[in-house]
Formats: C-alpha cells, structure tokens, sequence
C-alpha cells in the first residue's frame, strides 16, 4: 500500500485515479478472502475510502465500478474524439465505456447492416447445422452483403474466404484467434477456398522492425494460424514480401486500386498526414488486392468474378469500405464482410487487446501458471468491494472481463447463462467466476500448443507455396 500512499494523488489523471481505486478494491477484497488480519483489513479500507474521496474531489462524480470518468480523449493523427464518443480505426480503439463500444452506433457510423435473427436462421438452412457461438452470441454482429454470398450459395455458385493477420510480434494472443476460429468453421461448413494475407510490409512501414525481422514473425504467426487447423489443400497462407513480388494479377490489381483512390481520399479514410511515409499511403490498395480472385490465378485459373467473403474485426472495415467503393470502378466484384467485436484486453473493455503489452493480453505462448496469474491479477472485475455488497447486490456481467472471454470460448450456451444468472445474483462471486475462465482456457492454450508443435517448417512452405487448390473453378 505504500506505492498508493507515497504517491502523489493531484499529479494523477482522472482514468489513473479511477484505476487506483478500482485496484484498491481488488486488495480489500482479496484481504477479506485471505482472512486477513483486521488493522490490515481496516487500513486498506480506510486507503480505499480516501482513494474514492479523492476520485470525487478530482472529477465531480462518485466512483462506481466498471464505469470510468467519461472525459477521455483519444488521440490519434492528430484529431480528438469528441467526448463519450467511441474512438475506432485500423490502429486505434479506444472508448470511455467500461461496457467496451457501442456497436450499434458503430453499424449507424460505418454504415454496415447488423447481423440479426434472420441472417442466422439463413445460414443455418443453407448450412444445414447450427450456427458457430460467435453468430449465436453476437461476437459477429454487422456485415455488407452476407445475404449475398448466400443466395450465391444457394444457387450452387461459390465463394471464397480471405482474412489477415499483421504480424507484429512473434507470439499472438488468444484475441488474434477469434477471426481464425470463425474463419475455420466458415471454409468447413461452405467448403470454400481461403486465403490468409500476412502483412509483414505493413509492421515494416509502422513498426520500428526490419523486413527480414517483420517477415520472420510473419512465418512465426503462419504456425500459429496453421495450428487452428485449417485444411492445407483448400488454403493459401501468403506473405506480402514473399508474394508480391511472384504474382503478376496481384501487383495489377494494387495498380488499378491505386489509380482509383486520391490522396485526399486517403488522407480521409485513414487520417494520413504529410508527413506520412509514402509507403503508408499506398498501403491500403495492398490489403484490398485479395479481395479480388484475379489476384489469385493459381486458385481460380484466372477468374475475376468469384466473389469473396472477409471475416475480420470492425476495426479494419476501413480498409474494404475503401475496396467496395473502387470495385465497381475497375470491373470486379464487391467483397463481402463479416464484422467481429473487438477482444477486450484483461484491464477491460475500454481497449482491445494488444500484443505489446503482455499483461493486457493472454499469449498463445502462455503456461498454466502465467494464464491463472494474468487472470487472477490483472482481469477487470465487475464485482462490487466487498463480498457483503456482491451478495447483496450482485456482479456486473457486462463489464466484467472474465465473463466476456467467457462468452468468446465457453462453447456451452446453458452453462454460459448459468454463469450468468449466479454472478448477477450474487450467487458467484468474482474468484469463482476467474476459476471458471483459467480452467476454461488452460486446456484451451495447451491444446493449441501441442498442435503448434507438429507444425513443421517444411508444412508452413507448403501452406505458404502459390499453387492451385482442391476447387475447380
């Protein structure tokens, strides 16, 4: 408690206050779980009290938890947010919602449609089995043209899948999983093609990394996505510093995205200054090429009309807004997307997870023992200070972080809502409700690890090796 009582509150922010307390409470509460002794006990209580006072004196309002101040203000190329506005682009999201985004609001803004009843009973007849949990619990929940693609399908007329990763880091987190979990379950149940673009010129040009460097982590994240499982003969997994340079349908459609987008148009979507290097400007057009199955003439033997689907995290709509507005300009089809919700990091909601911060994250790297720790210390709670008010009053699910990895990977729908039910009652409390997230994902990660094992280099040559696939097109 010494770091708490030496510091000095006035210099503190707003959200670092808010922390403060919020941290407090955790060490109160774990007193009273450990049976403490009770001037210990008393101490941190009263640390906790002045903590709450001065949160008040500072923003006017009275702490409650899982709700931070609501004056945040996010930066980013230079331009503010506006106050209690969600903040989301390809490189930044950030909100002051505990909750996390407002994702009806983000359907309005980005003008995409959302995901309902309907869709889900469409493609749970064309599927012929029940949809995937991420469609059932809303983890994909807005898209352009799924109906699309589905009465393509119906009609006996395929598709093909194309998602990304940028590898920024040699190991991924568990939030990196999500599109390739999806996008697995997508390729069995409509058996279509895929194609999984690293984007290792992306982390050159905004990392401080170097090619050789950003092309290792790309083959590195390859075993990671290899390991999910996904069928060698109907996927394609390419580095753009390797493939570029071997495909020229691929080059020729970055050409005719590049000719179609301005620099002010660019400036626009993506909020690129002057003094951007050019290398970020041209970029986008690189991340839209696969979108167009011309880019692929090995799969598709040359084909330009086979319409593709792109699963990923709204936070990269951007990118094919900018793709679908071009498309009908140089005679291709528009891709269609599905959207994810952003995976929280443990601190909560307000940020997704990031691979730079290995305590906002759980890494697919992770032993049992880093994983229960990371949760047990650092996963936001929606808990309430003591374990008489969570009794009395109940936890909150909604910002709890626990619950909502939960909601990512407990498969079972009836123990989810049990889960549920007990926590908001105050039934479960906010260890037990960890316990049931650590034993959830140990097995998980292990599982995962073992596989990674059995990747070996000569398969990622395979999986990354241009060549045609097991369709006929």
């Amino acid at each position: 408690m010494a770091d708490i009582q030496n510091c000095d509150l006035k210099s503190l922010n707003p959200l670092q206050l808010f922390e403060k307390v919020t941290e407090q409470g955790e060490k109160v509460r774990a007193l009273k779980a450990g049976k403490a002794p009770k001037d210990e006990i008393d101490a941190a209580v009263r640390m906790l009290l002045s903590l709450k006072l001065s949160y008040k004196t500072t923003t006017g309002q009275d702490y409650q938890a899982g709700l931070p101040p609501r004056d945040l203000v996010s930066i980013n190329n230079g331009t503010a947010k506006e106050e209690d506005e969600d903040f989301v682009d390809p490189w930044t999201v950030q909100t002051s919602n505990a909750k996390g985004v407002d994702y009806d609001k983000l359907i309005v803004r980005f003008g995409s449609s959302k995901i309902d009843t309907d869709l889900i009973n469409r493609i749970e007849r064309a599927i012929g089995q029940k949809p995937h949990r991420f469609l059932r619990r809303g983890i994909f929940f807005s898209h352009r043209d799924m109906d699309q693609v589905l009465h393509a399908y119906e009609n006996k007329k395929s598709f093909y899948l194309y998602t990304g990763r940028g590898p920024s880091s040699q190991a991924m987190h568990v939030g990196h999983l999500i599109p390739f979990i999806f996008t697995k379950w997508l390729q069995e149940v409509f058996d279509v093609p895929l194609v999984v673009q690293l984007t290792d010129d992306e982390k050159y040009l905004w990392k401080d990394l170097t090619t050789a460097k950003a092309h290792e982590y790309a083959v590195e994240n390859a075993k990671d996505i290899i390991a999910c499982g996904f069928d060698i003969n109907k996927t394609f997994i390419f580095s753009d510093l390797d493939y570029l340079g071997t495909s020229a349908g691929f080059y020729q459609n970055i050409v005719k995205v590049q000719k179609h987008v301005t620099f002010n148009q660019v400036k626009g979507i993506f909020g690129f200054t002057d003094s951007d290097c050019i290398g970020k400007i041209s970029f986008p057009a690189i991340q839209a090429a696969p979108s167009f199955s011309s880019s692929f003439p090995q799969i598709f033997n040359g084909k330009e009309n086979v319409q593709c689907l792109i699963p990923c995290a709204i936070d990269q709509d951007p990118y094919f807004r900018m793709t679908r507005d071009v498309a009908p300009r140089i005679g291709l089809p528009k891709p269609a997307l599905l959207h994810s919700v952003f995976f929280p990091a443990l601190q909560g909601a307000q940020t997704k997870m990031s691979a730079s911060d290995p305590n906002s994250s759980i890494f697919l790297t992770d032993s049992p023992k880093q994983i229960k720790t990371k949760i047990n210390k650092h996963a936001f709670s929606g808990g309430r200070d003591t374990i008489e008010e969570h009794r009395k009053y109940g936890g909150n699910c909604d910002v709890d972080v626990s619950f909502m990895y939960l909601t990512f990977f407990l498969e079972d729908d009836d123990r989810l809502e049990q889960l549920k039910q007990a926590y908001t009652s105050g039934e479960l409390l906010t260890g037990e409700l960890k316990k049931v997230l650590i034993e959830t994902l140990q097995p998980l990660i292990a599982a995962h690890q073992e596989r990674r094992k059995q990747v070996t280099d000569e398969m990622v040559k395979q999986f990354m090796t241009p060549r045609k696939l097991a369709f006929e097109f």
